[in-house]
């Protein structure tokens, strides 16, 4: 017990509910796209979290709520998460939630390739292995006959690319912003983006009739990233990592609780081998962490 009382245990305990908000998100979006709007939920989601944020956050912030160094950089950090989330709204039409979040819980790695290109990062041969091997697994998921192949699953493949983008932008750029303004403009840009977009398939009765599913949406989306925003506050990347993975679980769980959906046998190896690259990963960071700062102590 003494272990959840430190600073590391509470960024555990936060980011084990941020990823069960985001499995929670990703269920009740794939019920609610057959009753509401894809554009009119996705404008919502954006827009609770502006309100909310701002309602939390400028009676503590007051104006530093909206100073920001890098205006280029909130404002295309917005756009790559709404095309993120979008992938993730209409890809959840199609694609069952435990498989669905298996394939996008790819994107650490995938941020770690594009790094690799455009930031000129070192990657070591152990990291590409654990990449290839997380390939094997969305392969073994997607396969041809599977449960989930069908041209739906380009939803998650340009969200794995955009999601790496927005986790390199966001590499590059950290400890520069305020997290919490950064969380207010994330869902200011995305509703501003979304507003004239959604004009097209407004329906008002839709929001009157089913507003309970707009506010769920809109609640776990702001609540999971705050969660994260809270987690990171108090532990760092390498110790938290791993345990985003239970998104995985946590996803797969409701799907079968809430749609008695349930992989076949060759998807569950294809979810657990990509689990594993990614903590693998994860713990490969810790480790050339404490290695880099025990030569930077020896020095």
């Amino acid at each position: 017990m003494a272990f959840w009382r430190t600073q590391h245990g509470a960024g555990v305990a936060l980011i084990v509910l941020a990823t069960l908000a985001f499995a929670l998100l990703d269920t009740a979006t794939k019920y609610a796209v057959t009753l509401v709007p894809v554009l009119m939920l996705l404008w919502f989601r954006y827009a609770f979290q502006a309100v909310l944020t701002f309602a939390l956050r400028f009676p503590v912030q007051r104006r530093s709520l909206f100073s920001t160094p890098n205006p280029r950089f909130q404002t295309l950090r917005g756009v790559l998460l709404l095309i993120t989330s979008a992938c993730s709204f209409f890809g959840l039409r199609y694609l069952p939630v435990g498989e669905f979040t298996a394939m996008v819980m790819l994107s650490p790695l995938v941020a770690t390739a594009m790094a690799a290109w455009v930031l000129k990062d070192h990657v070591s041969p152990r990291r590409w292995m654990l990449m290839a091997a997380g390939l094997v697994g969305v392969l073994l998921v997607v396969r041809p006959g599977g449960q989930v192949f069908s041209w739906a699953l380009l939803f998650p493949v340009l969200l794995v690319v955009s999601y790496g983008w927005f986790q390199v932008l966001t590499s590059r750029l950290s400890g520069e912003e305020n997290p919490y303004t950064t969380h207010f403009y994330t869902g200011l840009v995305g509703a501003v983006v979304m507003s004239p977009i959604v004009v097209f398939s407004w329906r008002s009765t839709a929001l009157l009739d089913y507003w309970p599913w707009f506010v769920l949406v809109g609640f776990l989306g702001t609540f999971g990233h705050l969660m994260l925003i809270r987690a990171y506050a108090r532990a760092s990347a390498p110790v938290l990592t791993p345990y985003l993975y239970t998104q995985i679980a946590f996803a797969t769980l409701a799907g079968w609780l809430a749609f008695e959906h349930v992989p076949d046998a060759l998807a569950w190896i294809g979810i657990a081998i990509i689990a594993a690259s990614g903590v693998g990963n994860a713990l490969l960071s810790a480790h050339e962490l404490t290695k880099l700062r025990r030569t930077a102590t020896a020095a």
